[in-house]
């Protein structure tokens, strides 16, 4: 179990309610769960809460104000973990008053269950009932993007949020610095690139793309940080080939790090995946590339992105790879049309 130390974890228990949440297994959806942190504050600013998730996600819980701590399951993704989840239940009764359940899995809400924690909130599915004692049903035509049946679970009543909070993680400017003198970036004119997406390749551009796009602005001047995990250290190695000021550090770094260098970007470029979002709640501008995923209904959680979908007949698929065979959703997404939208935003600035 991982602690996270700081002065919220001072405030006084006494205060006000004491919640847990139960978090998302993707990168992205843990950052876009901070708006329902955001929404149970704004609520109730007295209230307790601590969130449950996957190892890897200890580092984005840390960097959200509202969360006075950050507990992890070490629990491969898909395994039921049924007697770490049962050990983990036992340390936690006693200490919460109601627990929200993001993912609609079974498995998800058995430490709730377990902890005998009154108030369990999440929606209808896989048999969850009695595990879950405050059902939702998911109206998916109301509750039409992932941010809004998050938030919605926070609020008294079914039916979609009036109000959706942006995410807003912490910069840690100490660390930032360090990272800055270790890669040998400068203070302006980085361009972010993440060129992975964990769901599959029919939501990556294609890498000769980057590559292209990355020439072009190394040849303005610009340095070109790649960032993503180890899987994707091969595809930052394509883009930064034969480049100077083309920082592969896919696999370089920690996901706190990502969050610190996102920010320090002027602007990124990025498939739809965990480290957009990253950026967006940082703050940095985005120039977000839709395939087989559809921005209405995971769109970047800021007002500071510009959306690239071609928004053909056959999208959205929701598919890992691409059922016809072709991928034109992000072929025929030409390298001009991005290099042309970062020119626009910096001219506007």
């Amino acid at each position: 179990m991982s602690n996270h130390s700081g002065e919220s974890a001072q405030a006084s228990e006494e205060d006000g309610p004491r919640i847990l949440i139960v978090g998302p297994s993707w990168v992205g959806d843990m950052v876009m769960a901070q708006s329902l942190l955001m929404t149970l504050k704004r609520q109730m600013p007295n209230c307790i809460i601590d969130v449950l998730g996957p190892k890897w996600s200890a580092p984005i819980i840390h960097r959200m104000p509202e969360a006075r701590q950050a507990l992890t399951l070490d629990v491969g993704h898909g395994e039921s973990g049924l007697r770490t989840r049962w050990q983990l239940a036992r340390r936690l009764k006693g200490e919460y008053d109601r627990a929200i359940v993001l993912p609609r899995s079974l498995k998800s809400a058995l430490v709730p269950f377990f902890a005998r924690i009154p108030v369990r909130v999440g929606f209808t599915g896989e048999q969850r009932y009695g595990v879950i004692n405050r059902r939702r049903t998911l109206d998916k035509t109301v509750l039409d993007q992932t941010v809004k049946r998050f938030v919605s679970l926070g609020l008294s009543q079914s039916g979609a949020p009036e109000h959706i909070p942006f995410p807003s993680l912490r910069i840690d400017s100490d660390n930032q610095q360090l990272l800055k003198q270790r890669f040998n970036l400068p203070d302006r004119g980085v361009i972010g690139m993440m060129p992975g997406a964990e769901y599959g390749p029919a939501k990556q551009w294609p890498l000769d793309y980057f590559h292209a796009l990355a020439r072009q602005l190394v040849e303005q001047g610009k340095h070109v940080v790649v960032l993503g995990g180890p899987k994707d250290h091969p595809a930052g190695a394509r883009i930064a080939e034969n480049l100077p000021n083309v920082h592969n550090l896919c696999g370089e770094t920690r996901l706190e790090d990502a969050v610190d260098l996102l920010a320090l970007c002027d602007q990124v470029v990025s498939n739809d995946s965990g480290l957009m979002h990253v950026a967006a709640s940082v703050g940095t501008h985005i120039q977000a590339l839709y395939g087989s995923s559809s921005p209405h209904y995971t769109p970047p959680l800021t007002s500071n992105a510009d959306i690239h979908w071609l928004n053909l007949d056959c999208s959205p698929c929701f598919k890992r790879v691409c059922p016809l065979g072709h991928t034109n959703c992000l072929k025929q997404m030409p390298v001009a049309r991005i290099e042309s939208a970062i020119k626009q935003y910096e001219v506007g600035r």
